[in-house]
């Protein structure tokens, strides 16, 4: 599943314990800032072959999954 992919992808980039996060953890909880933001924009869009437009709309792994999803339905 997506947001299981996302997570292990974060943990394994950013050096976190990944059973710390979760479909709702945010990237303002994880203290994300926009050069973080990018290059988990551009992780993403390697993994998934999709092209990602972050908006204030996608706050937690979550939102980003259901994001990827639709990318990838198109």
């Amino acid at each position: 599943m997506i947001v299981e992919r996302i997570i292990q992808l974060l943990a394994e980039q950013y050096d976190m314990d990944p059973s710390t996060l979760s479909a709702e953890s945010s990237f303002e909880d994880m203290s994300f800032d926009s050069l973080d933001v990018a290059e988990m924009v551009m992780t993403l869009e390697d993994e998934y072959n999709v092209h990602l437009e972050m908006s204030s709309d996608i706050k937690t792994i979550g939102d980003l999954a259901k994001y990827i999803e639709a990318q990838q339905k198109k």
